[in-house]
């Protein structure tokens, strides 16, 4: 067994992460006592065919969330829309295949990371999901969270960031900025849709540098 195996009871956590990074240590994983899946099943299954809110009232599927559960870098959107609905995945449609742009470009893939969204069904005609419904359905999201435990927090769009970061401050003031959730950094940027429907260049680079501040802060992170 190695020394990195066996740190010093007194050593200084700074000065000890320091000397692991030296050696090469490059990742360090704290053991769970539940396996992420198995919490995210759990949570699946508490939310089941779910009556909670009006929503369910014009839903095809329950879209509860997709990909790595133990993902370093989650993507937290607002709400399905219909290819979302019909499919019961988060980010297929247009907007989906962007977001998949936005991942590949910060050198990541789909699997690698975990995308959920505020509301688990669609709003009628694709609208804002409402205070109560968003009431009724993050505690689900915030369960997601706790379970993948992820090092870093991209908000889609403001919903996500609005209710993550406790505010009524729009995305155009809040995105850019690292903000923090349950002790979680949380980096908001534009929604894939607002960049296929307002696309200019300049929106491009915010989000853009947006991403790469995140991908840089999962990769600093112990």
């Amino acid at each position: 067994m190695s020394e990195a195996d066996h740190p010093p009871q007194a050593a200084d956590l700074a000065e000890w992460i320091s000397y692991l990074k030296e050696i090469g240590v490059r990742e360090l994983r704290a053991p769970v006592s539940a396996d992420a899946a198995e919490k995210l099943e759990q949570i699946r299954a508490r939310l089941g065919n779910c009556t909670r809110c009006k929503l369910h009232e014009r839903r095809k599927n329950i879209v509860f969330g997709v990909g790595n559960p133990r993902a370093r870098l989650m993507f937290v959107g607002e709400a399905p829309g219909a290819d979302e609905d019909r499919e019961g995945e988060p980010f297929v449609g247009r907007a989906g295949k962007k977001l998949d742009e936005m991942i590949a470009a910060i050198g990541l893939e789909r699997k690698n990371v975990y995308i959920a969204n505020v509301a688990k069904c669609r709003p009628p005609d694709n609208r804002a999901p409402q205070p109560d419904e968003v009431a009724t359905c993050s505690p689900f999201l915030f369960e997601q969270i706790a379970a993948i435990r992820p090092a870093v927090i991209v908000t889609l769009g403001s919903p996500a960031a609005k209710l993550l970061l406790e505010t009524k401050v729009g995305i155009m003031r809040l995105r850019g900025i690292w903000h923090s959730y349950a002790g979680i950094p949380v980096m908001p940027t534009f929604h894939p849709a607002y960049l296929l429907r307002a696309y200019t260049p300049e929106n491009r680079r915010k989000v853009w540098e947006d991403l790469k501040a995140a991908r840089a802060r999962m990769d600093e992170s112990p």
